[in-house]
């Protein structure tokens, strides 16, 4: 059955070349810049309803018509999407931002939002008749591939910095992938995996380096819109390594405008990183379209730990096309605000999400943030994902003990 996808190219982010989306694409023939997916967005606006979602399941595939699956016989999918949006009362009264909000991505298959990606950018290569992918990552992006790419059949060869978490690693491990570690970050791992890919012909699922896996999470977008009833927040926050979930949100909502499905209002849109590692952040202050590579880089938040990203000219572009800003978070900070949402408003969220609330806290006190705004975090990841990041030392009690002495 088709999905009755109105995808119809694939453009260069760059230079604009146009590619035929429906036969194996990595980057732009003419500049090695990322390839986008385009739709008819007219004729989506046309047939495809607003009230058409009310009765379709609470998966990221009931915008299937806006992704870039043609037969739905290729959908790869684990019931992933429309996560919860919640507010976070105690932490935003804190904060001086009452109308602070959660969207939860930690409960998603895999445990983070890289399962939207993993899904569309795998259900599409098999389309495409992938028979092996290989790809770098931090931990969370390779685990979720790799046991995705195994509900597919397609083998994965996946390269991970060596203290990577232990459970992505394990993850990873568990779903048949041809894991391997280097003594080194993410960009050493993208080296090794780039000269594999060259030598084997194998399909490179490198961060946009193939164009599918920003179309899994910019429904994040599509949801936070329908979530929110069309009317979008003011300001959207989100921790940024390789930026693509940043890039999709952006997308997401240029769709919808385009779509008419929501107004002109445009959320702020703010990419957070690690001060560890924090290139955009850099290239953001001295109003730069990219950034530089960011020596030594170390930081908790280990999936933000990204010295250079491919799309950083596309973080950047989302950023000052909506008046958004970057920050970048000390890690102490990091882990205070991870203990400060779990205590105050039950939230145990991962070290990437927690640094979006000392964001808010940090622009609050300058003045960017204004108090009656409603303010989104998007929580990328599960904090049981991150045991390392929370420390603690409870009273031994022996049988028979009084509890409070």
């Amino acid at each position: 059955m088709t999905t009755n996808s109105y995808m119809t190219h694939l453009e260069c982010s760059k230079c604009g070349t146009v590619h035929d989306a429906d036969t194996l694409q990595q980057l732009c023939r003419e500049c090695a810049a990322p390839l986008l997916v385009r739709y008819d967005l007219q004729a989506a606006a046309a047939h495809l309803k607003k009230e058409d979602l009310l009765t379709r399941p609470a998966s990221l595939w009931r915008y299937k018509e806006l992704l870039p699956v043609r037969e739905e016989q290729n959908i790869v999918s684990f019931g992933e999407g429309m996560t919860p949006i919640y507010t976070a009362p105690r932490s935003g009264a804190q904060a001086g931002v009452p109308n602070l909000y959660i969207k939860d991505e930690g409960i998603l298959p895999t445990g983070t939002f890289k399962a939207r990606g993993a899904a569309v950018g795998v259900s599409k290569a098999l389309e495409v008749g992938v028979k092996t992918l290989g790809m770098p990552t931090n931990g969370n992006a390779g685990g979720a591939w790799a046991l995705y790419a195994a509900r597919a059949g397609i083998q994965s060869y996946i390269v991970m910095p060596e203290n990577a978490p232990t459970i992505t690693r394990n993850e990873t491990a568990i779903s048949g992938a041809d894991l391997f570690l280097v003594n080194g970050v993410i960009s050493d791992a993208g080296k090794i995996v780039g000269k594999a890919v060259a030598e084997n012909g194998w399909y490179d699922a490198s961060t946009l380096k193939e164009p599918y896996r920003i179309e899994g999470k910019k429904t994040m977008g599509y949801e936070i819109a329908e979530q929110f009833n069309w009317d979008v927040p003011d300001v959207i926050l989100y921790p940024t390594g390789g930026g693509v979930g940043l890039i999709a949100i952006y997308k997401a909502l240029l769709e919808l405008q385009e779509m008419g499905w929501i107004g002109d209002k445009m959320p702020r849109l703010v990419s957070v990183q690690a001060s560890g590692c924090a290139p955009i952040v850099k290239a953001w202050q001295e109003g730069k379209k990219e950034s530089e590579f960011w020596p030594d880089s170390e930081t908790i938040a280990f999936g933000v730990n990204v010295p250079k990203a491919l799309g950083d000219f596309l973080v950047l572009e989302a950023v000052y096309s909506t008046n958004g800003c970057a920050i970048a978070i000390d890690d102490a900070d990091t882990l205070r605000a991870q203990q400060t949402l779990a205590n105050l408003d039950g939230a145990f969220i991962c070290p990437e999400g927690a640094s979006l609330y000392a964001a808010v806290e940090q622009l609050k006190r300058q003045g960017w943030l204004k108090a009656e705004e409603k303010v989104l975090m998007l929580n990328t990841g599960a904090g049981l994902k991150y045991p390392n990041t929370v420390q603690i030392n409870p009273p031994l009690l022996q049988p028979g003990d009084d509890l409070l002495q």
